[in-house]
């Protein structure tokens, strides 16, 4: 008998309107792993997190909802949300879930933690609100995830902002939701706070088959934790896809200016703990990395790699101090600024972006199908 698996996926078409801004996406994403909303401040993020949530609504003169007896309690619609097979809106069927019957978990900017309660009340807190039927994460389970088991008895005012960020994750995550909503988590964070949050973000990933839609206008955050992304501009969707593919089309601005970066999936083949030097492979070949840090044979790492840092030659290097020369083809050609050009490599299945000179590009005759060989330097590959 053949078994039958529920739908793995999340579909939201919503609009709403407010004086002087309209959102109005449809949105088809993965049922699993982390998709980014991703944009400029103002883009409409934010709105469209809180619009799945159903915490988001018509303002009453916006001129759709006049007719209804309470005009300023119309949700956003025309609209309609399916998370894994479970309606939570649909207008067409005049189906509405209130957000405390939507099984999700919400991540604010700011932790807004319970001042009164200590950590294990505070997550607690949110354990309580769930059905038992309905709890799937335990409570250990996400005390030992996020790392919090010493700070369990301090009080929010006890703890960092990382550790505060780590606290409200773990409540989230105790009310065993279907969907777990991520606004920000760690744009209050400095630089080095947000370095010790991110690791655990990518255990719950790796750990829990919860899907989460994370907002953030950080690309680096979007290329270490997204699988796929929804690229928003002025309330409308311009691009969703893998993360991997979209920031390297030529025709988005993500793979334009100082920042344009590859993401590539590897796994660890070694680590030499003398020179610190991690060989990972990818799917068109070898990289060498520096990593304090030592990687276990088979773990998989993401890598990001910089435009900036990639430089092209028609013929491979000798006596070179760059660790990484790859055989690539050029598959495509835009200009980027006066001056210079954004090429996009295919070494084997994998795309990679290389910023070069105007001068460069045509001293080397790049175009279309020319063979070229990039250059990396290990010190330079992120992960």
């Amino acid at each position: 008998m053949e078994t039958m698996h529920a739908p793995s996926h999340i579909d939201a078409r919503l609009h709403l309107v407010r004086p002087g801004f309209t959102l109005d996406v449809d949105l088809h994403l993965p049922g699993h792993g982390v998709t980014a909303l991703f944009g400029p401040s103002g883009c409409g993020k934010t709105t469209c997190l809180r619009a799945i949530a159903g915490l988001t609504r018509n303002y009453p003169d916006a001129g759709l909802t006049r007719n209804r007896p309470n005009p300023g309690l119309a949700r956003a619609q025309p609209g309609r949300v399916v998370v894994n097979g479970e309606v939570w809106q649909d207008d067409a069927q005049n189906l509405w879930r209130a957000t405390h019957e939507r099984a999700l978990g919400y991540v604010f900017q700011e932790a807004s933690l319970f001042d009164h309660l200590d950590v294990c009340g505070n997550i607690t807190y949110g354990l309580k609100r769930t059905p038992p039927a309905r709890r799937q994460v335990a409570l250990e389970q996400a005390v030992e995830l996020l790392g919090i088991g010493p700070l369990m008895a301090r009080k929010p005012q006890a703890l960092s902002g990382g550790e505060r960020q780590r606290v409200a994750i773990a409540r989230a995550l105790a009310t065993s939701p279907r969907l777990l909503l991520m606004d920000e988590p760690l744009a209050a964070l400095d630089a080095q706070r947000k370095a010790e949050v991110l690791p655990y973000l990518e255990t719950l990933h790796r750990t829990l088959d919860i899907p989460v839609l994370y907002v953030s206008h950080a690309i680096d955050e979007v290329a270490r934790l997204a699988g796929h992304m929804v690229l928003m501009r002025e309330g409308t969707v311009l691009a969703q896809g893998r993360t991997d593919e979209l920031i390297t089309r030529l025709d988005l601005p993500l793979a334009q200016g100082d920042a344009a970066a590859t993401v590539i999936d590897g796994t660890v083949l070694q680590h030499d703990a003398h020179d610190h030097i991690t060989t990972v492979a990818f799917l068109g070949g070898q990289l060498l990395l520096v990593s304090p840090t030592a990687r276990t044979p088979g773990e998989a790492l993401r890598l990001r790699v910089q435009a900036r840092d990639v430089s092209l030659a028609l013929a491979a290097p000798e006596g070179s101090s760059i660790l990484n020369v790859l055989p690539a083809t050029v598959a495509a050609l835009a200009e980027d600024s006066p001056g210079q050009w954004m090429v996009a490599l295919d070494a084997g299945p994998t795309r990679l972006l290389a910023r070069v000179t105007q001068r460069s590009a045509q001293a080397l005759a790049l175009a279309p199908g020319r063979a070229v060989f990039a250059q990396v330097k290990g010190v330079a590959i992120v992960n």
